[in-house]
């Protein structure tokens, strides 16, 4: 088909699917789906949901449904136009549609992909069947770490905690492929049942290269053996919220005598890393790790180096890994099939050429009225929360001054970066789908490096401009709303001011209190870790976060399993917080002052819809029990229930009482932003 058909294409079917969504959803609130039969005030999020929910089918290669990282599905499917399209056609090499055109056409060409099965990381094996001795085995490691292979020490660059203005270098725990360490030493039936399947998986790659079912077995123990001794010294996730904790800077000669085995000195030498420290986030990894190189013989290493190399590139391997990959995915998804080669590919040309493709996207897609839209309402929030810190009967005027100022100083990205990646030493060959996967990796690696004991660039973006996301970065103090959130249910230019407040005010708000939440509050105005609390004032936030983790650890999913209190607390401390200052700024809107009824709603309630509609996700229950053992945010249901059953303006809108399932009275509301 005409590229420029394919286009027309996929701007109708955009089209059509908003117009179909407006059609159903008279004034945007989707009353047709409001389950009459339950009352708000036992379950807001049934109340708005349920019909849906009941009825809503999650498609056998997705894990779930409906908005938020769910909405991701039918985004993919513009990018998947746009790359059809230009990966047909005829480009200038080196144009940014050649290489995505051309990494995309590669990628597809599962013919040439099986064909050559496992001869791409042929060498690799070789290299690790090479290794004698510890030096060589860590070279081995900085080696692939160039390449996206990496192993056993996890290194990145970002601005320094202490001072966000310069870059410096990371390390990390990592070693492991479970989800969480946890999953190594857990012994309910579920988490045996994911132990059992990935060591299953392990032996299956082991098979797929030669090995017999005996050899490959014993091998699969032995990685599986190593992982969990590496996960011993793992922080757990819920340790890994720490911020200070998490943060150890050290000179690189006091590294070096303290992990002889490592090598620090060689090994960022190998990597071309120059820097006289390093901040370790998790010591105790990389003392475990330096006493392992020598305790596990050479022999079992390269067992893991094996296993990890395969398990890094299975899918860019034949379809033979890609299926072993995929059988030990749905024990932690619940997926039942996969996804299409073109939704793969689309997943992989975002992820790994995202500012590229996002180029693309926005120039067919991204409404730039919108943008000038959403700005008035960060503003708006802004205004609103001033107001409420102004009227905080917990905090100081002191404190309350510097909360005002980071509030002012956030920066504030909206629909695309002012600058964009050059990825102009990236080379793309349609034929060679596994080297271009290097080539972009060693970008990236390359990218990275570059930036080391270098001044922050604070225009930077950390994610695709297409991404259905937000996010706060504390070191940077600034939200980030990127062109794929700005559409409906979250935002729609032709909604009302509740839709609007209810929907991105809501995401606006919940970032905004990023900033103040128990990570953000330990950053200053400036993304440096300091205390600009006054000591009581600090001493009650954390009173009232905790009582955010008890709420929280009370809900229950899946029958018994219950919300990590403590893993969520950031996120629930934005949810409440954004839904109130969402609130508060609507209200100073002229249909904020209104009482004018709309699909039979005042402005007040379809303000609370709003919000219980972008949360509209159903997911299948592997899925949910792998999401809430790791995943910092609540289950969606609770990203609704629990921030209005602290809200006095919900129960006053929906005549919320006494007996009501989630009626909280009104001195056990949580309040704090």
């Amino acid at each position: 088909m005409n590229k420029h058909i394919l286009l027309f294409a996929a701007m109708a079917s955009l089209l059509a699917c908003r117009q179909q969504n407006k059609d159903q959803q008279k004034g945007f609130v989707d009353v047709n789906g409001i389950d009459s039969t339950i009352k708000p005030g036992d379950n807001f999020f049934r109340y708005v949901n349920g019909k849906w929910d009941d009825t809503a089918k999650i498609a056998d290669d997705q894990s779930g449904v409906g908005s938020y990282s769910f909405l991701n599905i039918p985004q993919k499917q513009l990018l998947q136009n746009i790359l059809d399209s230009v990966s047909q056609g005829t480009h200038t090499t080196g144009s940014i549609d050649q290489k995505v055109g051309d990494f995309y056409a590669s990628g597809m060409d599962t013919t040439t992909i099986n064909k050559r099965n496992y001869q791409p990381i042929q060498p690799i094996l070789t290299r690790i069947d090479a290794i004698t001795d510890v030096n060589a085995l860590v070279k081995f490691a900085g080696d692939e770490m160039k390449t996206g292979n990496a192993s056993i020490i996890g290194f990145g660059i970002s601005p320094d905690d202490k001072n966000s203005s310069i870059n410096i270098a990371h390390l990390y725990q990592t070693g492991t492929n479970l989800p969480n360490r946890d999953y190594y030493f857990k012994t309910d039936s579920n988490t045996l049942h994911i132990q059992r399947a990935y060591q299953v998986y392990i032996s299956k790659l082991f098979r797929l290269i030669g090995a017999d079912a005996a050899v490959a077995d014993k091998n699969s123990a032995i990685v599986y053996n190593i992982e969990k001794q590496l996960a011993t010294a793992h922080k757990t996730n819920i340790e890994l919220r720490d911020v200070k904790a998490n943060y150890n800077k050290w000179p690189v000669a006091v590294l070096n005598q303290k992990h002889s085995n490592i090598g620090w000195n060689n090994f960022l030498s190998n990597i071309g890393a120059k820097t006289d420290s390093i901040d370790v986030a998790q010591p105790a990894y990389y003392d475990k790790l330096n006493a392992l190189l020598t305790s596990i013989p050479i022999s079992d290493w390269k067992i893991y180096m094996k296993a990890n190399t395969l398990a890094n590139y299975a899918n860019a391997l034949d379809k033979s890994f890609v299926d072993a990959s995929f059988e030990f995915d749905k024990v932690l998804s619940g997926q039942a099939t996969q996804k299409t080669r073109k939704q793969v590919m689309t997943q992989n040309v975002d992820r790994l050429l995202g500012q590229a493709l996002g180029q693309l996207y926005v120039k067919r897609y991204f409404n730039e009225d919108a943008k000038k839209r959403v700005l008035d309402l960060v503003n708006n929030l802004q205004k609103s929360f001033e107001n409420r810190i102004n009227h905080l009967d917990w905090m100081s005027d002191s404190t309350k001054q510097k909360a005002k100022e980071k509030l002012y100083a956030i920066t504030k990205k909206i629909g695309y970066p002012d600058k964009w990646r050059d990825y102009d030493k990236v080379n793309i060959n349609r034929g060679t789908y596994f080297e271009n996967l290097v080539s972009i990796n060693q970008n990236d690696f390359n990218f990275q490096l570059a930036k080391l004991n270098k001044p922050v660039d604070r225009s930077e973006w950390g994610t695709t401009p297409s991404t259905v996301t937000a996010y706060y970065n504390p070191s940077f103090n600034e939200i980030v709303f990127p062109a794929g959130i700005l559409q409906f249910p979250y935002f729609d230019f032709e909604a009302d001011d509740a839709i609007n407040y209810g929907g991105i005010g809501m995401v606006i708000g919940h970032e905004m209190t990023h900033a103040f939440d128990d990570q953000g509050a330990q950053y200053d105005k400036e993304g440096n870790v300091k205390n600009w609390w006054a000591k009581e004032d600090y001493e009650k936030f954390t009173a009232k976060t905790k009582s955010v983790i008890d709420l929280y650890s009370s809900f229950t999913v899946l029958d018994t399993m219950h919300i990590k209190g403590a893993l969520t607390v950031g996120e629930n401390t934005a949810d409440n917080g954004g839904v109130a200052i969402a609130y508060d700024a609507f209200k100073m809107t002229r249909q904020g002052k209104d009482t004018t009824k709309i699909d039979g709603f005042t402005p007040d309630q379809r303000f609370f819809l709003s919000i219980a509609r972008i949360w509209r996700v159903k997911v299948r229950d592997a899925f949910l029990r792998t999401y809430v053992n790791n995943n910092p945010h609540s289950p969606a249901m609770w990203r609704v229930n629990g921030p209005l059953m602290n809200m006095p303006a919900f129960y006053k809108a929906f005549n919320v009482q006494p007996g009501d399932k989630n009626y909280k009275a009104e001195a056990d509301r949580i309040k704090i932003w």
